[in-house]
């Protein structure tokens, strides 16, 4: 499974596109672990002190927040796409 990443996130993992041995059947919560597992620098930045994801983070599936389907316990497909966003602000 694929990540995209982007802003710090992509810089602090070293790319914008990151793949994690994640699939089918499992969920999008198993593959940002995956994905924190490969890029430990992510940890901090995602989660809080509890082990909760940030607010602020937004995780989505297939242009979708799955904050609007299961959460992190959204179960992956076949050809899904992962993306993990910070804040946005303009100005």
């Amino acid at each position: 499974m694929e990540w995209k990443l982007f802003a710090d996130l992509a810089e602090i993992a070293g790319g914008k596109q990151v793949e994690v041995e994640t699939g089918p059947g499992e969920t999008v919560g198993a593959a940002l672990a995956e994905l924190v597992a490969e890029h430990p620098d992510l940890e901090a930045r995602i989660y809080d002190d509890d082990g909760d994801l940030r607010d602020h983070i937004n995780v989505l599936r297939n242009g979708t927040n799955v904050h609007t389907e299961d959460g992190l316990d959204t179960e992956l497909e076949d050809g899904d796409e992962l993306a993990l966003f910070p804040p946005v602000s303009g100005g």
